[in-house]
């Protein structure tokens, strides 16, 4: 019978997200608005391409692809069209936006082969999600959401490491921003715009972090479903618009416990561990942003792993290399002209090497 062949020690595999900005074929509009000019798409597909060189990932995960073509575009300007298999939303025509991925041909799976790792794009909530309550005591209203979906469905794919090891699966995630919904063609609001007028960002921006939170809890749920039933080594990254001390975050990667000692040794079976933590634990000094607003810094885009990329855990089958954040473009004041996104990029590095 033929041994099946595991990856040499120290074999890097790694990952990185992109928030690309509306990248949008030219002259299409975006939410109501001009879209990008001939020149303006030029310049987004140029520094994309040379964005996708420098990083150089395994595996890519995008938020804010409006097309399929223009991803194509980049990786055939950065000459690594041949190297990479891309994973578009099928249907993918300018209505709306969506998560994406590229994966290194070595690691990519056929989906005719191997049809149930095949990528899909999730839209509704698990039905294990039920957000009401009557309240967990006397002092506390009853609570009912009925939100069924995401705001931008949740990309999970899987890849082939090596025919030794479990597939890895990825899911790439894009939840609601921060910035406050509009309400004012509510027809509550229209009914009484005096009063509510005054109150609309407050509001609106309650809805946002209401809309997220649930976004957190559902994909967790998904998560936990998953991870028990296949134990796969796992991958969230995305712009999940929150940092990483968010209950957002804290409702996502289910707060496994951090191993401070050098000696100690554990893990969580469906916990993720932040990359961005990580990274801090072995940096004296260590500053990393992916997004300025109003001139205040912070982290917005992040990649979460499970315990087999967990350095102290008894699980891993990958040690942590380090993470990077490639950000340097966010000081630009004008996006849409040099074609830069207004997120940073965030790459995390692992080497085979299990515990």
């Amino acid at each position: 019978m033929a041994t099946l062949q595991r990856p040499r020690r120290n074999t890097p595999l790694s990952f990185a997200s992109c928030n690309l900005y509306n990248l949008n074929l030219p002259g299409r509009a975006l939410y109501g608005r001009p879209g990008w000019t001939e020149a303006q798409y030029a310049a987004k597909i140029a520094w994309l391409a040379q964005a996708l060189r420098g990083v150089d990932a395994d595996v890519w995960g995008f938020q804010e692809l409006w097309h399929p073509e223009p991803l194509q575009a980049a990786f055939r300007a950065a000459g690594l069209d041949g190297d990479y298999q891309l994973i578009t939303r099928p249907g993918l025509n300018g209505q709306g936006i969506a998560c994406a991925a590229a994966v290194r041909r070595s690691l990519a799976i056929d989906p005719q082969a191997e049809a149930s790792l095949a990528p899909v794009w999730i839209d509704r909530f698990p039905p294990q999600l039920q957000l009401r309550s009557g309240g967990d005591d006397p002092q506390s209203p009853a609570i009912a959401l009925t939100i069924k979906g995401f705001s931008r469905p949740v990309l999970r794919l899987a890849l082939r490491v090596a025919p030794g090891l479990p597939p890895v699966e990825v899911h790439v995630a894009h939840f609601k921003s921060k910035g406050p919904t509009a309400v004012g063609s509510e027809a509550w609001f229209r009914a009484d715009p005096a009063s509510y007028a005054p109150h609309a960002e407050a509001l609106g921006s309650a809805i946002s972090t209401i809309r997220r939170s649930a976004e957190a809890a559902a994909l967790r749920v998904l998560l936990t479903e998953r991870m028990k039933a296949e134990g796969r080594p796992t991958v969230v990254m995305g712009d999940l618009n929150d940092d990483r001390l968010s209950n957002t975050q804290a409702i996502l990667t289910g707060q496994p416990d951090l191993l401070l000692r050098a000696d100690s040794k554990g893990g969580s079976a469906t916990g993720l561990y932040a990359t961005e933590l990580m990274e801090g634990q072995r940096s004296l000094r260590d500053v990393s942003y992916t997004y300025i607003h109003q001139g205040e810094h912070g982290s917005l885009d992040h990649i979460l792993v499970s315990q087999a990329f967990y350095d102290r855990s008894r699980q891993r089958l990958w040690r942590f290399e380090g993470m990077r954040v490639y950000n340097d473009h966010l000081n630009l004041d004008d996006h849409a002209a040099t074609g830069t996104p207004d997120h940073g990029i965030v790459q995390a590095r692992f080497a085979y090497d299990p515990a």
